[in-house]
């Protein structure tokens, strides 16, 4: 209820405000890398398969995004690692 009458009067909770910033920033970051959302997505999960094949990660906390720095596109991938293997799956 109490959302409602934020959103009613024109507030929104910050959480909202900074998922559509989010959103926006990476939008504007892909339109500039001239790259597809499905071309990325392809990308994070290739990155995923190979390093999976010699580390256990954590796909939970997996996050790969493109950020534009110093007038350039910039891949940025946080890949948590759970442990290593000791034999890769090849």
């Amino acid at each position: 209820m109490l959302d409602f009458l934020a959103r009613l009067l024109g507030r929104e909770s910050p959480g909202s405000k900074n998922i559509a910033k989010e959103r926006l920033r990476l939008v504007l970051i892909h339109d500039r890398a001239d790259i597809s959302p499905q071309l990325l997505q392809l990308l994070k999960n290739e990155i995923v398969a190979v390093i999976s094949k010699y580390m256990e990660i954590d796909d939970k906390g997996l996050e790969v995004s493109l950020e534009h720095v110093d007038k350039q596109v910039a891949l940025v991938a946080n890949i948590p690692i759970r442990k290593m293997k000791r034999v890769a799956n090849i």
